[in-house]
């Protein structure tokens, strides 16, 4: 049998809890939205998996690689808010007092690292926290996305079943699809005139990009053939921006680096003092309490529900579709 293990996108979990609520600040002045929601994540994610093997992962720098070969690429995005910012110091030692260790190298984009551990440790089954659709390259049967739920505020397994359902094309074919319709989100354009079902069609009968350059007179729609062979060189450049860097360095492959450490409840009940966030702080009592009894497991899952700690956005955290 397979360990577990919990691979959290930083900063897509950071924006959702700060978009979550409206503002929030301690009597100093201090912005605390981001840091509430973000403890509350991470208390459901204790209640409900506990896992022992897991890392929060953050983007660090430029993009170099793919701002290489698309200067505009995410150039679109808004800066970051500044009352976000100020809090970012605090939900990384959040991070650390949950046990988490961090991964972040300099110009890499999480993802890229994210699909990297994930491939690299095959004696684990993998659970990827994130939104990003570019993660789905990587779905097999061992490893799945837990993808946040707009509506009721869970999330909702995205496995190799659910990637088919929803895009309509396999996760080894998400490159494919993606660098065909392009993506918004990082700025990236697709072939003109094709949409998600014409994509997926194409990539059903040819395999790939390169399947389809390869055949570009069996297209039968003219509009649509005319459309590819003006977009070859983009593309075989949106492939390269869109699949995932899977290098990872040599220091990084010991299972050991991945290991968490317990909960340090007293460090997250000073947090909660200091910032004024009142109800964490009897969160945090509740979970040291439970840790050191014997109703709970070795990190703290209660054996009676009603005495763990409530998640506030995350009612039903494994909720699939």
């Amino acid at each position: 049998m397979r360990c577990e293990m919990i691979l959290i996108d930083a900063y897509s979990r950071i924006y959702r809890g700060y978009h979550a609520l409206p503002p929030m600040s301690d009597a100093r002045g201090r912005p605390t939205s981001a840091l509430f929601s973000v403890a509350k994540f991470f208390l459901a994610l204790e209640r409900d998996f506990h896992p022992e093997y897991g890392a929060v992962v953050y983007d660090l720098g430029e993009p170099k690689a793919r701002t290489a070969i698309l200067p505009e690429y995410k150039a679109q995005r808004p800066p970051m808010p500044d009352d976000l910012r100020a809090q970012l110091e605090g939900v990384r030692r959040m991070v650390e007092a949950f046990g988490y260790p961090i991964f972040e190298e300099e110009g890499k984009e999480a993802d890229d690292i994210l699909a990297a551990l994930a491939l690299a440790f095959k004696e684990f089954e993998v659970k990827i926290i994130s939104s990003d659709k570019d993660l789905a390259q990587v779905v097999d049967d061992r490893v799945v996305m837990l993808v946040p739920d707009r509506k009721g505020g869970g999330m909702s397994v995205r496995g190799d079943k659910e990637v088919r359902e929803k895009f309509g094309v396999a996760p080894s074919q998400i490159v494919d699809y993606l660098a065909l319709i392009g993506d918004s989100s990082d700025n990236i354009a697709g072939v003109p005139g094709v949409g998600p079902k014409t994509a997926a069609a194409l990539l059903a009968e040819f395999g790939s990009v390169e399947g389809i350059i390869a055949k570009l007179s069996s297209v039968k729609r003219e509009r649509t053939r005319k459309s590819l062979e003006e977009s070859v060189g983009l593309l075989r450049r949106n492939v390269e921006l869109v699949k995932l860097d899977l290098e990872l360095p040599d220091e990084w492959r010991s299972e050991a680096l991945l290991r968490r450490a317990k909960p340090d409840w007293n460090a997250l009940r000073e947090m909660a003092v200091e910032y004024e966030l009142r109800s964490l702080v009897r969160d945090f009592e509740k979970a040291a309490e439970c840790a050191a009894s014997e109703r709970c497991g070795g990190n703290g899952e209660s054996e009676n529900p009603e005495s763990a700690p409530e998640a506030m956005f995350i009612p039903d955290f494994f909720n699939a579709d």
